[in-house]
């Protein structure tokens, strides 16, 4: 009879787990202040990082995707440009920037440097 019973899933630890990373990469860099000052938007949970769309910059990189490396917990940021043609409906990613191996604390320094955007007065 004990073998029968069953307890809870571990893919229900997973999904919880890989939900919070997503929303602790946006409070680490900032959470509503963040978005409110730099206009980025269409937050995207990628299960291990955080995908958002991101206002005109200096560099024209209109994407960025955070990263976890859970290994190494370190952060590593891509800002790339997604263009996508009318015509023949192509969709073409032009990379921008790719930094890796940066600590938390890092991550509103480097999205700074990179668009030019500030995060906080």
């Amino acid at each position: 009879m004990n073998e029968l019973a069953v307890s809870a899933p571990p893919t229900l630890k997973t999904l919880k787990t890989t939900d919070m990373i997503a929303k602790t990469i946006l409070q680490q860099i900032g959470g509503r202040r963040f978005t409110a000052m730099t206009g980025s938007r269409d937050f995207i949970d990628m299960g291990n990082g955080l995908r958002m769309s991101l206002t005109r910059n200096k560099t024209s990189a209109n994407r960025l995707d955070i990263i976890y490396d859970a290994g190494a917990d370190l952060y590593n940021m891509r800002f790339y440009r997604r263009t996508f043609s009318k015509k023949t409906f192509e969709c073409k990613e032009k990379d921008i920037a790719v930094h890796e191996g940066i600590y938390f604390d890092m991550l509103e320094e480097m999205f700074t440097m990179v668009t030019g955007l500030y995060t906080r007065f």
